[in-house]
């Protein structure tokens, strides 16, 4: 039976942004979820992703960061994306029964994941579906110095043919992170990892990543149940 989705609303230093969370029963952990530049949290491929989580018995909480929510299409500075993200993790933990907490985002929303933990947020991991390493074309403005200081373990899901990280550059990338950096390529893949000539839906392109981000949190949170919660 798949896990009823709830509707909630997150406050933000004041400004209230909405959220769903979903909770299958005793769940492994449960992975808090952001939303990219263009796309809120009701896209396809992010309702197709938490949807499959929870069926492998993962609970989520997808939300909305501000400007999302206004209405307006420029993401939101770091300062109020991170007040979101604690925001959300916030809200995760006041629902959680102990179980480790883990921040994922589709491109900018991982980024900001990132962010939020380099500046101390707690997370038992992180997970980035598309990490935005660079603009496309412009391989030379890396978005990286943040992330060498993380020790947490982080899974990087990629495509091969994202413009907005070049592979030879996340590989190095992940290799000088060191140990708790993993990176999964998926062959063909785009930023959004969809693959030319394979006519997929948005709802089974976030679902067919599920598996993995479900198999590796389970490595990585045995024996750390709490963590992540306060």
């Amino acid at each position: 039976m798949a896990a009823a989705e709830l509707p909630l609303t997150i406050d933000v230093d004041g400004t209230a942004v909405s959220g769903v969370y979903a909770r299958p029963a005793s769940p492994a952990a449960t992975v808090v979820l952001a939303h990219g530049a263009g796309a809120g949290m009701e896209h396809p491929f992010l309702r197709g992703f938490t949807a499959a989580l929870n069926d492998d018995g993962v609970a989520t909480l997808r939300f909305n960061f501000p400007y999302r929510e206004a209405g307006r299409k420029f993401p939101d500075r770091p300062p109020v994306a991170i007040a979101a993200w604690r925001a959300a993790m916030d809200a995760a933990a006041a629902r959680s029964e102990g179980e480790p907490l883990w921040a994922a985002g589709k491109s900018f929303g991982g980024r900001m994941a990132s962010m939020a933990v380099a500046e101390g947020m707690p997370a038992a991991g992180l997970v980035y579906l598309g990490y935005p390493l660079h603009p496309p074309g412009k391989p030379e403005k890396l978005r990286d110095g943040h992330l060498y200081g993380l020790t947490l373990p982080m899974l990087f899901l990629q495509g091969t043919r994202d413009t907005f990280a070049t592979r030879g550059l996340l590989e190095s990338v992940v290799e000088r992170i060191g140990p708790a950096a993993t990176l999964q390529w998926r062959e063909g893949g785009d930023h959004s990892f969809a693959v030319a000539g394979a006519k997929r839906a948005p709802e089974e392109i976030g679902a067919g990543l599920a598996a993995a981000v479900a198999e590796f949190i389970r490595l990585h949170s045995e024996g750390r149940a709490g963590e992540g919660a306060r």
